[in-house]
């Protein structure tokens, strides 16, 4: 299995690393692509995501960064992440910020359309299947069976097992776990041996979208980076600390790491948006 270069081994191609951190910049069309070829190759693998809040996790969790070094792909999901590389001098551009709220209908269509076989665990009880039923509606070729999220994760209990179970039972291509992060993260990591889909990943409040149970943030939003700000006015509750406390904690990992490196960066370069 390919690993990132914040494990053994030589780096993927196209890997960006900064912060401590590997992303693998793709455009949408280009991760679909990839889902493809690794179900065609029979190839059992983590596709991970990463955002200011996995970024502000990664740096205080072994489990949670033990995570991304078994993972085979990263994709950006936030312009920050894109902003960041940036300032390490990468060339990236918002078409290599992806969403999951945009990636998942197109990716549903490829499924329906190949014959993947897809398994959702995550969301409350009747919301995951809900946002199924509203994904099916879109694609009546689509094969998908869901699960909520609210179990015992503990690795060897009934709970887990019963899951894991089901998950083996319906063989699916692609296992999406959105139960927050770092839930769905570290639930992934500790059951990945046992775990028989080729394609896993994390989806967070993906499917809660398409169940109608959390308003869908305006596209020209995310294209100006300014998502995080309808999710907060959406959620305050739940979201408050992620977008106003942490990244502030983040500020000072940058500013320690711009220290270390004397503020000597590459040459920045943008791209043509």
């Amino acid at each position: 299995m390919k690993r990132q270069s914040n494990a053994a081994g030589p780096p993927a191609p196209g890997e960006v690393s900064f912060l401590g951190i590997s992303v693998h910049p793709k455009t949408l069309d280009e991760w679909t692509d990839t889902v493809g070829q690794m179900i065609d190759e029979q190839r059992k693998g983590i596709i991970a995501n990463h955002n200011l809040h996995s970024l502000y996790l990664f740096h205080r969790s072994r489990e949670f960064r033990e995570f991304y070094r078994k993972a085979v792909w990263t994709y950006i999901d936030g312009m920050p992440i894109i902003a960041l590389a940036r300032l390490y001098g990468h060339r990236l551009s918002r078409s290599q910020r992806i969403t999951n709220v945009d990636w998942i209908d197109p990716l549903m269509g490829a499924a329906a359309r190949h014959g993947w076989r897809i398994y959702y665990l995550g969301s409350s009880p009747g919301v995951a299947e809900a946002g199924a039923a509203a994904l099916r509606r879109r694609h009546s070729a689509l094969q998908m069976r869901t699960r909520d999220g609210y179990f015992d994760v503990t690795r060897l209990c009934t709970d887990n097992l019963a899951v894991l179970a089901d998950v083996n039972n319906y063989e699916p291509d692609i296992l999406m776990v959105g139960m927050g992060m770092p839930r769905q993260e570290l639930w992934i990591q500790e059951n990945l041996e046992q775990v028989s889909a080729k394609v896993i990943f994390s989806v967070g409040a993906a499917i809660d979208y398409f169940a109608g149970t959390i308003p869908t943030p305006p596209r020209w939003a995310a294209r100006v980076g300014l998502e995080w700000a309808y999710r907060l006015m959406a959620e305050p509750g739940r979201l408050w600390k992620r977008y106003l406390l942490e990244p502030w904690s983040i500020l000072v990992i940058l500013a320690m790491d711009l220290i270390r490196r004397g503020f000597r960066l590459r040459e920045t370069s943008f791209p043509e948006e």
